[in-house]
Order: structure tokens, then C-alpha cells, then sequence
């Protein structure tokens, strides 16, 4: 049946109506005469609606007569009819071709690449990487080997733990697992100082194994040895050993911000106009001027690809650009407020630098200023445990 309907729609068919008082006598010679039938939908007792194929139609003219029904036709389907109807628009049916196979063209190649997991590795640096690895936009996906570019991705990263290429459509889609950084761990076995990591004043300092090198109050580098590897008897002479202990220091701080006293601030008048641009691979087109109307304006510009569904990416880009004006308004601040301002972000920064803000033992403000500005230095000091291990190579 299913085939016999494929077949009509080939070869085409009409969507006729049927109305009589014998409409159940014309269906069985239809019946009788092999002539097929299909979506029969009866909208009356006198009624109804069928298809029929083109070759069966002519065959219905000694049933009509029989049955004394009236057919009309309401419909023409099927492929003979859409050329028929066409016929004239052959640059559209050419153009439509070409669409055709053009996406079924690039349908091979990579037209973008996606990237998830990354955190600490920026993603330029990554698609830096798949690129020189032959992972690439415009690349064809045929003989593409993602399990050797895979490979070789992790023997050259040791900040990766594992990646996984899937190419779906023409989109790539990357998964990073990052790599922990974790420091150097010394066995115990092994012969090692203490160094201070930060310049500070000591504070506390206990051995638990090893020579203190550095006592109470004393101003210490980067980088200086605090507890050293190694033991001194006077019948042993010197061994060395795998140093142990807690070194407290003072360490400092500091941020500096100038406030100007006048200031120009921006105002946003609410006013935009968009530029658009499209890129066609490497070839960017601009369908307007890009310089803006406006005399002050900032800029934003966003970029999105084309895509036909979910994976299928094309090889085009629309750029836009949001022009936003604005208007200066002139700011006039007293020495005491740009004092506040100064103080405000200079503190705003510190906080992101002290992990731990309950070990902070003072804090201490400088400031200085001229006709023009206002600079605050802010200072805070903190108590830190500054000790590190390091492997001692002799």
C-alpha cells in the first residue's frame, strides 16, 4: 500500500470529490476494476473525498456514467505537477541545487570548535594547541585520527589530565580535564632546608628537626634559608637530615591608588546604533560603515556563527557592533572624599590578596596630594606561616 502511494506521488495524482447517492456502489466497481484508492474521507452521506493516480483517473469516466456520480477535482499533487508549476523558475531551481550541495559539501569539514573543562588554561591557548595538532576551523573531517591528536595533546601537556575529542556535525566539542598543580612533595628520606617564601620579619620559629638558621626578629628574603638540612655533633660531625619545623613571620601588603579631584564620569544617554559585518571563512564583508554617528560612544562587539541545526555549523559569522553614547559630566571631589574613594579600593584589592583576613595584625594608611590629586597607600600586616621545603642537591 505504502509503496503503491510512493509510486502515485512520483508519478502524480489528484485529490478528487465524489458526490452522489451511490457512492458506496462506486467504490466497489473502483474495487472491481483494480482502481486504487487512498485517504478516503467521507464529509457527508453523499460525499466524499479520495486520491487517486493520474492513470486511474481516466479510468473512472465508465464509473461516473454507471454510478451517476459528479467528481470534481480539488487538488493536483505529485511531482509532475511541482516541476509543471516551476517550470518557469529555473534560476531558483538552480540556485536551490547549488544550496544543496554546497551544504552537503561542507558538511565534511569542522566549522567550529568547542571547548569545555577549561578553567586555568585559557581557551586560545587550547585551540593554539588543537591547531597544531591538525585540529583545525576548515578542516576536513575525513581521515581526521582525534585519537592520535588526543595522544599527542597529553604528552605534550603535563596541565591536562585528559581530553576527549567528539565531532558531531561540523562541531568539534573538546573536553579538558585539567591537571592539580601540586607542589613537590620531599620524602622523608630525602635531605632538604626550609626556605621562607616571602620576605617578612620572624616572628615564631621551631625546629623539629634540623639547625635554625634564622632566630626571632630577624628580617628574611625570598628565598632565605630558615632551618637548614643538616645536624651538628661534636663526635658526629655533620649529617645531613630532612628538615622539619614552623616559621611564623610578619609580612606586608600594600596597595596605591591616585584619585584625581576632577573627574570626567561617563553618562549614558540610552541611545545605540548596531554595525553588522559578516565573515564568509576568511573574507569579512561590512554591510555598513563602521565609524558611529556618535561624538562619544563606547563599544561592544559580539560574534555568532551561523548554524543550520544543533551541530551543523556553516562558515559564517555575523559581527556586530553596539555603539552606546554617552555624555561627560564633570566630577569635583573634596580632598576628604578621594581620601575615602583611595581607601576604599586600595582595601578592595587587598582583601583579594590576604587569604586569611583574621591574621591580619594592622593596618596603616599613608596619604599625599597636590592641587591635582590625591594618592593613598594602604598598608596591612599580616602573620603568615612562610616555610617551604627544598630539596638540597649536592
Amino acid at each position: 500500500m505504502y509503496f503503491k502511494i510512493l509510486l502515485n506521488i512520483i508519478l502524480g495524482y489528484v485529490s478528487i470529490e465524489v458526490e452522489g447517492y451511490f457512492i458506496e456502489r462506486f467504490m466497489n466497481l473502483c474495487n472491481k476494476e483494480k482502481i486504487f484508492l487512498w485517504g478516503i474521507k467521507r464529509s457527508h452521506s453523499t460525499k466524499v473525498r479520495v486520491n487517486v493516480g493520474l492513470k486511474d483517473f481516466k479510468r473512472l469516466k465508465p464509473i461516473i456514467k454507471k454510478t451517476k456520480c459528479r467528481v470534481k477535482i480539488n487538488k493536483k499533487k505529485g511531482v509532475p505537477f511541482l516541476l509543471h508549476r516551476y517550470q518557469k523558475r529555473k534560476i531558483f531551481f538552480a540556485l536551490f541545487l547549488i544550496i544543496i550541495l554546497s551544504i552537503i559539501l561542507l558538511s565534511n569539514f569542522i566549522w567550529n570548535i568547542e571547548v569545555t573543562g577549561n578553567n586555568r588554561i585559557p581557551k586560545e591557548e587550547i585551540l593554539s594547541i588543537l591547531q597544531n595538532n591538525n585540529l583545525k576551523i576548515g578542516k576536513c573531517k575525513i581521515g581526521l585520527k582525534t585519537n592520535s591528536i588526543v595522544q599527542q595533546i597529553r604528552l605534550e601537556r603535563n596541565d591536562i589530565a585528559w581530553v576527549g575529542i567528539d565531532i558531531k556535525g561540523t562541531n568539534a566539542i573538546v573536553e579538558i580535564v585539567e591537571a592539580d598543580l601540586k607542589p613537590e612533595i620531599i620524602n622523608e628520606d630525602e635531605f632538604c632546608n626550609i626556605i621562607a617564601t616571602k620576605d617578612g620579619i620572624i616572628t615564631k620559629i621551631t625546629a623539629q628537626n634540623g639547625t635554625p638558621v634564622a632566630k626571632q626578629g630577624d628580617m628574611v628574603t625570598k628565598g632565605s634559608v630558615l632551618i637548614g638540612g643538616w645536624l651538628e655533633g661534636k663526635f658526629t660531625g655533620t649529617r645531613y637530615v630532612h628538615a622539619n619545623g614552623e616559621i611564623q613571620a610578619r609580612v606586608w601588603y600594600s596597595e596605591k591608588t591616585k584619585i584625581p579631584l576632577k573627574q570626567l564620569e561617563k553618562v549614558p544617554t540610552g541611545k545605540q546604533e548596531n554595525k553588522y559585518s559578516v565573515k564568509i571563512n576568511n573574507f569579512k564583508i561590512n554591510l555598513l560603515k563602521g565609524v558611529s554617528k556618535f561624538e562619544k560612544y563606547d563599544t561592544i562587539e559580539t560574534t555568532k556563527k551561523l548554524k543550520l541545526f544543533s551541530n551543523f555549523y556553516l562558515p559564517i559569522e555575523i559581527y556586530k557592533k553596539t555603539f552606546s553614547e554617552y555624555q561627560e559630566k564633570e566630577i569635583n571631589y573634596t580632598v576628604e572624599e578621594a581620601k575615602s574613594i583611595g581607601i576604599a579600593q586600595a582595601q578592595q584589592k587587598l582583601e583579594g590578596k590576604v587569604e586569611n583576613k583574621e591574621l591580619i595584625v594592622d593596618k596603616k594608611i599613608y596619604t599625599k596630594q597636590n592641587e591635582n590629586y590625591v594618592e593613598v597607600e594602604v598598608i596591612y600586616e599580616v602573620l603568615e606561616n612562610i616555610g617551604t621545603k627544598e630539596k638540597i642537591v649536592f
